[in-house]
């Protein structure tokens, strides 16, 4: 991991930007995905405290490991929960006992550890082009920039509210576009009595200690999957966000302090957290400030706002989850605008290149599904089948035969 010996001071008029950012990654993480992890307890049959305790371990895991990944490497970084993975706990977790569980939860951490020290994910992501890369990216993000617009059909005056509001910022301080929508949003909601949060009681989480069963059926059926799962739907996908915003930071020191932490919070429940993707963007990108080198306070902040809802557990998330959905996808897909149209600029920047770029940003668009494996890793495979078909093989250093759209002025440090 690179450090910053001499990092750009930052000003109180600096926070404003990254900080609202960090908060919107995780307000668009809780309110999207997070159902998933009540989900499987649902289906597990556990308790009340335990599913408190999924939540605290997840959340302070997530938190923690963002906020030291950010602050050291003077980069964006942002941790998250594997959504693919929570999605797949919903069905394991109705025939796997949960103390088996665990033991695969640590299984796969482990595993992590291993390959961040190993080196070799690092060496992965650097073989990928740019184009494909950029291309990957677009695909991935796409369907929550059509969200944004979808939503009008389901909810006419939220959403066209908010569509407008961002046009017209963008036009006159486009600075506050993404902070505008948020906070004029939030009225609104609470204009229409829209958000109910009068049956809610403010309790601290209390983690829950669970011993693990180690079994073949569940090393094979529950820790083999959760790991191929969050490294090609998580891990390569995060990686290319960060790199696509021109952050250089190696993912080596990220699988291994990810992998350590989910590691650490298994027997507490936390089944994995890794690198952030989407909900990254959101933090990666010139929305969350002009100055790239300024962007980790997002980082910091996201860490932040998951600790607190670590330590309040089921109570903070469940406000996150009382927001309409209509109003999470408007938002998530209206702050992620400005990510979608630069990678796809960057993916059809290079003329050599730009029908591999269009293949890969089409399959990934199209979210293929096949064998538990979801739509960004079959994405990646044909676009890189497309470039070495159309161009011989692929280079070890992509950057010498395409231009870097994004520029040196990208690269922070």
């Amino acid at each position: 991991m690179s450090f910053s010996s001499t990092p750009p001071p930052i000003q109180l008029r600096d926070l404003a930007h990254p900080v609202v950012a960090g908060l919107i990654s995780v307000i668009v993480n809780y309110g999207g995905t997070f159902i998933l992890v009540f989900q499987a307890a649902k289906v597990a049959g556990l308790s009340p405290e335990l599913t408190a305790s999924w939540v605290w371990s997840i959340s302070i895991g997530v938190g923690v490991t963002g906020l030291l990944l950010s602050a050291m490497a003077r980069e964006p970084i942002i941790t998250a929960w594997s959504t693919p993975a929570a999605a797949f706990l919903v069905t394991a977790l109705a025939t796997t006992p949960y103390a088996e569980a665990v033991g695969a939860y640590l299984v796969s951490g482990a595993a992590f550890v291993l390959l961040g020290l190993s080196g070799y994910f690092e060496k992965l992501i650097r073989l990928i082009p740019p184009g494909v890369a950029a291309g990957l990216l677009a695909g991935i993000l796409l369907q929550f920039g059509i969200g944004a617009f979808g939503s009008v059909s389901i909810d006419p005056l939220l959403s066209s509210v908010l569509i407008v509001a961002y046009v017209v910022l963008k036009r006159f301080c486009a600075r506050y576009a993404v902070v505008g929508i948020l906070v004029l949003g939030l009225a609104l909601l609470l204009a229409q009595e829209r958000v109910d949060l009068s049956g809610l009681q403010w309790q601290l989480a209390a983690p829950v200690l669970t011993l693990p069963v180690f079994s073949l059926n569940a090393l094979l059926s529950v820790a083999l999957p959760l790991f191929l799962i969050t490294l090609t739907g998580q891990y390569m996908p995060g990686m290319l966000v960060l790199r696509n915003d021109g952050f250089k930071t190696s993912a080596n020191p990220i699988v291994t302090l990810t992998g350590l932490g989910s590691l650490l919070m298994a027997p507490f429940g936390s089944h994995a957290f890794n690198i952030a993707a989407i909900t990254a963007a959101i933090c990666t990108g010139k929305e969350a400030h002009e100055d790239p080198s300024k962007r980790w306070v997002a980082g910091i902040a996201a860490g932040v706002f998951y600790i607190l809802v670590g330590v309040f557990g089921v109570t903070l998330a469940a406000v996150f989850m009382a927001f309409p959905a209509s109003f999470i996808t408007t938002l998530a897909g209206l702050a992620l605008l400005g990510t979608i149209g630069t990678s796809l600029a960057s993916a059809m920047a290079d003329p050599r290149t730009r029908e591999a770029g269009l293949i890969t940003f089409l399959a990934a668009a199209a979210n293929i599904k096949l064998w538990g494996i979801g739509g960004a890793f079959w994405g990646l495979v044909i676009g890189l089948v497309a470039y070495a078909v159309l161009h011989g093989q692929w280079s070890r250093n992509p950057s010498r035969s395409a231009p870097d759209p994004l520029g040196s002025k990208a690269v922070a440090k």
